[in-house]
């Protein structure tokens, strides 16, 4: 029967605050969902992957007027790292949406018009703790320590302390809503725990939070005065008076203008509600308290599901920029290539919780999982058809040596990437990656094709029979790893003779499902190519910044 979730599969990431060069911890939940992306496009799924910037904030015009900058020309100069970074890395986003698009700005203000003719949108003094990283503190979110007064979730920087007039939205009127919609949905916000924690956050009772800031001149402009009239002016140009929509109101909303809001009604309505968040921790509260409760209001559907990951810690300590012990994602490509770096990242780092990580055990995992096992499986499996068959293809085995333990690691793969456990899903699939080494250890080809050149007919038919598998396992390996190793399985299936069927992004090939069916296309006859390395192993560990 076919597949009813093939019209299409939307996913996000949470847009990269554009205020420095990226890191690795920056990219690396943009990596997973391109995986993700990659493995639904290859599945047959109409899918759309939006990621982006978010680029409205007090601290980027201070940023950008310590620098002597224009705040668009800072950000345009931010984002084409960001861009550069990602194209390194092989992501392919169906929009890299950024929040000073024009069409963003439309949506930012059909949202708040909703908002206030829904009556949850009201005036008033806001006096407290503003973090120029992460806007108004609300008192639950606040640390002190002997250092004083400061964020939880950015310690080292300074806050202010602001009274003026705002707008607020009237979070406080959504609790037993939002409380009723958690419990007839347990699902939609994963790792359970993380559901948890926000459920106990909503428990403790809910503060209206403000949605503008009256004198910051970097944001897009609020769209209605305190009258509840239009903010825009004769000429197209909106009234300063009015003041400016404050950051998460905004950036939240890049979510439903990348799929068409609300400029293209056939658009959204194909799109959204999106099939996934894909989020940090950090912003968990925002986008499972926050932002249903914004969409409620607007009368639009919540997401299906928000998944919450953890953070990457260098020896306990969340990493960052600030604290200087983050990676470049540039220098690391250069050192272990871009398929390198994304395996790296996806397998050391669980993508359910926080991982410490570091740069030796990055190059661990390359030279171990990808040099010296996947790399060497493949180099020894063609070369040995071309020494001993003199390079034709052989078929899987009858024998079926391989095929019991592939169908345990196909589930497995399957289950975890669709369960956003990219870390089992790739685990699952290196379990098999041993047992086809494991099976040339034990059956020596090397043997049974010098036993098979004095004429013993068994062991050329046992040769022909663990060979076919070996390049059947390579085969199904290559395909299943494709989204997280995107350039290196097209290189696999031509040393194996098969031809690669999928675009650069993953789409327009056969399903990926029927593909990874054990002996799916090992009838056909073909020879293999020239074994060539995948993966050169690091011997010098250069590290990286």
């Amino acid at each position: 029967m076919p597949d009813p979730d093939l019209d299409r599969y939307y996913l996000t990431t949470a847009i990269a605050y554009a205020n420095n060069r990226p890191g690795l911890h920056t990219l690396y939940e943009v990596i997973g969902a391109d995986a993700i992306a990659r493995y639904r496009r290859m599945k047959g799924h109409d899918t759309r992957f939006l990621t982006g910037t978010d680029e409205y904030s007090v601290n980027i015009a201070l940023t950008a007027a310590e620098q002597g900058k224009d705040p668009k020309h800072f950000v345009d100069e931010m984002v084409a790292l960001f861009k550069a970074a990602e194209d390194a890395l092989q992501i392919s986003p169906d929009r890299f949406i950024r929040t000073t698009d024009e069409d963003h700005q439309r949506a930012v203000h059909e949202m708040i018009r909703r908002s206030y003719a829904n009556g949850d949108l009201y005036v008033g003094t806001y006096e407290g703790w503003y973090c120029p990283n992460e806007g108004f503190i609300p008192a639950s979110q606040l640390v002190e320590d002997a250092n004083g007064t400061h964020c939880a979730n950015h310690p080292n920087v300074e806050l202010q302390w602001l009274s003026e007039r705002n707008w607020f939205f009237r979070l406080s009127a959504y609790q037993e809503r939002l409380e009723r919609y958690y419990a007839e949905h347990p699902d939609w916000v994963q790792p359970e725990y993380r559901r948890n924690e926000m459920l106990g956050f909503i428990r403790g009772g809910l503060e209206d939070f403000s949605v503008s800031r009256e004198k910051a001149t970097w944001g897009v402009p609020f769209p209605i005065r305190e009258d509840g009239s239009s903010a825009q002016l004769p000429d197209g140009s909106w009234d300063p008076a009015a003041g400016r929509v404050y950051v998460w109101f905004d950036a939240l909303t890049n979510y439903i203008t990348g799929a068409g809001f609300p400029d293209d009604p056939a658009a959204f309505a194909k799109w959204w509600p999106c099939d996934v968040h894909i989020i940090g921790k950090d912003i968990n509260r925002l986008h499972t308290i926050m932002w249903p409760a914004m969409l409620m209001s607007a009368g639009l559907d919540l997401p299906k599901l928000v998944w919450v990951h953890g953070w990457l810690l260098v020896q306990g300590e969340r990493m960052s920029k600030s604290r200087g012990n983050f990676f470049d994602p540039n220098d690391m490509v250069a050192a272990l290539g871009s398929d390198g770096t994304r395996y790296a990242a996806l397998s050391e780092v669980a993508f359910d919780r926080d991982s410490d990580v570091s740069w030796d055990s990055f190059v661990r995992r390359y030279n171990a999982d990808l040099a010296n096992d996947f790399g060497n499986l493949v180099n020894r499996t063609v070369t040995m058809v071309n020494r001993y068959l003199d390079g034709e293809r052989p078929p899987p085995s009858e024998a079926a040596l391989l095929q019991p333990t592939w169908l345990s690691a196909l589930e497995g793969y399957r289950m975890n990437i669709e369960g956003f456990l990219l870390h089992e899903a790739i685990a699952s699939l290196w379990g098999f990656v041993a047992n086809a080494n494991r099976l040339v250890d034990a059956e020596k080809p090397w043997e049974l094709a010098k036993a098979a050149q004095s004429g013993d007919r068994p062991a050329e038919r046992r040769l022909r029979d663990v060979l076919g598998d070996l390049v059947e396992a390579c085969r199904l390996l290559a395909l299943a790893a494709a989204p997280f190793i995107p350039s290196t399985a097209p290189r696999v299936l031509a040393q194996l003779g098969h031809e690669w069927r999928y675009a650069e992004n993953g789409t327009g090939g056969p399903p990926l499902l029927d593909e990874l069916g054990w002996g799916a296309s090992g009838g056909q006859p073909g020879r293999v190519g020239t074994p060539e390395p995948l993966f050169p192993r690091l011997d010098v560990e250069i590290p990286v910044a």
